[in-house]
């Protein structure tokens, strides 16, 4: 399924006035055509991508934009062949090692002189996201932040407090259990909600550099440092802090169980937040809190799934992608594609704005300010699709028969021994 926006001098009604006023803003001149491919084929996102198109066009009159809309499960699919024939000029795709396939296979551009001093410092939170070997291959343009939602008003009966420390979040979740309560909802029917736990376990153990080198194949699941990671995440296990039956349900079935005050939080993206307020909590009941540290010396890193664009290394008309990337990366582009009336997600730009949501706010102070270890793609994302299918079965099984530990990490070894050869 595809659509060709095209967006030329005439489609946009231009006029030399126009053109002139973007030139004197400091816009350089830029010509011929701009092939642009995009998986933001949803309503939503496909119309904010047709904004960028639109806006980026108005300030480079003389440049013929071509946008080609993919169906998002067919681009996937997609990608590699059309980098490698009928390339693009930009390309979306998604941050980390989802990225180093591209990398590696030299399909992605070497854009590090893009990340200037301004960009390296207005996407600090995310530079390390789009950063391989020592380079940056891509811009970020939108995120969301992920941390535990909790009912604040059973925490304020309870004479609790946002823990700041991992001590305080078991000493919460010791006296949630007195009070007859499960600490967290959980669905694991569908794998990947484990695979939050995990990552936030194991970079609060073990830092964001260990995490990633895990996931990328360079470090052994059976290791000590693995191994703490899953001491820490028995010591929920053993208090009985997650519900009961938990591989029955799915993220969504979960949630009730906040809603009723059965659990007192989850871990989750912050797309929870729709699902919770529609089911009648309101922003009084529920809150939010970073995951708090394991090791005070490990700077702390976050779990923020992150959309790119890329400029493929056989791109006809660079200089115009990268004007287009640097558009895209804009405060004041940012602030508009990610409003609650477009993608309704956080900007990457620390100098953005962010809607009067206190949700959104929150997030994008921690990931604007206080995320100094990284940003993580997420288990599913960090790890490639049959290594993570196969960790995440152990990672629910963990949950389910901790005492399974040995024969866990032993074919978690196995299977990557094989998957990253």
């Amino acid at each position: 399924m595809r659509s060709i926006l095209k967006a030329s001098t005439a489609a946009l009604g231009l006029t030399a006035i126009l053109s002139t006023a973007a030139f004197a803003d400091g816009h350089e001149k830029l010509s011929g055509d701009l092939k642009i491919f995009s998986d933001m084929s949803n309503p939503a996102p496909r119309a904010v991508m047709e904004g960028m198109v639109e806006r980026f066009g108005e300030l480079h009159p003389d440049l013929n934009i071509e946008l080609t809309v993919i169906d998002r499960e067919a681009y996937k699919t997609q990608i590699r062949n059309f980098l490698t024939a009928n390339t693009p000029d930009v390309a979306n795709w998604y941050a980390a090692n989802r990225m180093r396939p591209y990398v590696d296979a030299n399909l992605f551009e070497d854009i590090s002189d893009l990340w200037d001093d301004q960009i390296s410092e207005e996407l600090a939170s995310t530079k390390g996201a789009m950063t391989l070997d020592g380079k940056q291959w891509g811009v970020p343009y939108t995120y969301y932040q992920w941390g535990v939602y909790y009912r604040k008003d059973i925490y304020e009966e309870l004479g609790l407090a946002e823990p700041a420390t991992f001590d305080e979040e078991i000493a919460n979740c010791a006296k949630i259990i007195e009070s007859g309560k499960k600490c967290y909802t959980i669905g694991t029917k569908f794998l990947w909600p484990a695979g939050g736990w995990f990552d936030y376990l194991n970079m609060r153990t073990n830092g964001y550099d260990f995490h990633a080198a895990l996931l990328a194949g360079e470090k052994k699941w059976d290791s000590d440092e693995v191994r703490a990671t899953f001491a820490n995440w028995r010591k929920l296990l053993d208090m009985g802090a997650f519900i009961d039956n938990h591989t029955s349900y799915s993220w969504q079935e979960s949630l009730p169980f906040v809603v009723s005050g059965d659990a007192a939080a989850i871990l989750k993206g912050n797309f929870a937040v729709a699902p919770l307020r529609e089911a009648g909590l309101t922003d009084d009941q529920l809150d939010f809190y970073q995951f708090p540290a394991i090791d005070a010396s490990i700077p702390l890193a976050e779990d923020a799934p992150t959309d790119t664009f890329h400029i493929p290394s056989g791109a006809a008309n660079k200089d115009a992608a990268k004007a287009f990337l640097k558009f895209v990366v804009s405060a004041e582009n940012q602030t508009i594609i990610n409003n609650g009336e477009n993608l309704g997600q956080l900007p990457v730009n620390a100098n953005s704005s962010v809607d009067d949501d206190k949700f959104l706010k929150e997030g994008f102070e921690m990931l604007s300010s206080n995320s100094p270890g990284g940003v993580a793609q997420f288990f599913d994302r960090d790890a490639p699709a049959e290594m993570a299918k196969v960790g995440m079965e152990g990672l629910q099984e963990f949950m389910v028969k901790p005492d399974n530990l040995d024969a866990i990490l032993t074919r978690l070894d196995k299977a990557a021994e094989r998957i990253y050869k």
